[in-house]
């Protein structure tokens, strides 16, 4: 027997350590933070910025969202805390609205919506009054041009909040309009 067999029939894990064996190797110290706790510590400081821009809409003043609610009736909404000024944020109800969809000459389908639309605050909502047949045009002719594609997924519904958001902004002018928010939608 030479010196190298010796050395294997007495020390088996060390020619595994060497490469010769089945594979079962201990990660060393470096590997394991290089491999498993690195990554694990990127995915966390990512996980948290991206927390903390989600709740707070990725505002760079560090300003926080008002909390209102929406009373149904009247279409105005209670009053929150303001992102600017100090003002009070006011939740303005639009009609229900019921279109049907571009089918491209299949079976009609329809999208029956109800949305609200957060205004910077009170002032405001006489303005949007006065103008609002123009902004529930305009969310009618977008809306009937869409297909049915156009709404699967967060995706879509996401493209259709943005794309309602710009026209709603077009026609309002000078109304501040923060957000659109979707309160009921059914597609039939």
């Amino acid at each position: 027997m030479s010196d190298a067999d010796v050395d294997a029939v007495e020390d088996p894990e060390g020619a595994e350590a060497e490469g010769g064996g089945d594979g079962k190797k201990k990660l060393s110290g470096k590997k394991l933070v290089l491999f498993i706790a690195l990554p694990l510590l990127l995915i966390l400081i990512g996980g948290g910025t991206g927390a903390y821009f989600f709740l707070t809409g990725g505002e760079e003043h560090g300003g926080e969202h008002g909390e209102a609610s929406a009373d149904g009736e009247g279409g105005h909404g209670e009053d929150g805390e303001g992102r600017e000024g100090g003002g009070q944020i006011v939740f303005y109800d639009l009609p229900e609205m019921l279109v049907n969809l571009n089918s491209g000459g299949k079976r009609a389908s329809y999208l029956k919506i109800t949305v609200a639309l957060e205004l910077q605050d009170a002032t405001a909502v006489p303005k949007l009054e006065l103008i609002l047949p123009r902004v529930v045009h305009n969310f009618q002719v977008y809306l009937r041009e869409l297909r049915l594609e156009d709404l699967k997924g967060s995706a879509g519904l996401l493209r259709l909040k943005e794309e309602l958001l710009i026209r709603v902004q077009r026609a309002a002018g000078v109304v501040k309009v923060n957000d659109v928010l979707f309160k009921e939608m059914l597609v039939q």
